[in-house]
């Protein structure tokens, strides 16, 4: 080990992987839900910036039931998706024009490279990722309407005047 890595001097990012420090998971708020035709709403973390997307739900444990992560692409793109440092297996939904084209079930994890990529060869304007079995659970399958919407979140207090 080198001596920056030794003292903790490593700088972020690729130098901090090669001295052995991994990062936390990303942990993103809860910024948008899906509600069911069966009244039930999926509660979302929205990884909007391409830091967020990079990141997804790598090192992250399973996903509680009705919880995910949603990956929105404005303008449409081709989507390519892999499980690489994500631990537990996820449904990825693919969807366009508020309908799921695609889904990929039971995705595989891949602690190791080379890793598979997942998704259709065709452009979406999201990506939801949900803990494996849930797209099943909740009755979501190909062709099934898909509205994301915003939850607001508090904005934070002002501090009283004196």
């Amino acid at each position: 080990m080198n001596a920056r890595c030794r003292w903790g001097l490593a700088l972020p990012g690729v130098a901090a992987l090669l001295c052995g420090f991994t990062p936390p998971p990303q942990q993103l708020p809860i910024e948008a839900r899906l509600c069911l035709d069966n009244g039930r709403c999926i509660e979302l973390e929205v990884a909007d910036e391409s830091h967020e997307q990079s990141k997804g739900l790598q090192m992250r444990p399973a996903l509680a039931p009705l919880r995910g992560m949603w990956f929105p692409y404005n303008p449409p793109s081709l989507a390519r998706f892999w499980m690489h440092r994500t631990p537990e297996p996820l449904d990825m939904l693919f969807v366009l024009g508020g309908r799921v084209v695609a889904i990929e079930a039971h995705t595989k994890p891949c602690l190791h490279l080379p890793c598979r990529s997942y998704g259709p060869d065709q452009e979406v304007d999201g990506v939801l990722e949900l803990a494996a079995g849930q797209a099943a659970a909740q009755g979501i399958q190909v062709g099934t309407a898909v509205q994301i919407e915003a939850i607001k979140t508090a904005a934070p207090s002002a501090p009283a005047r004196d």
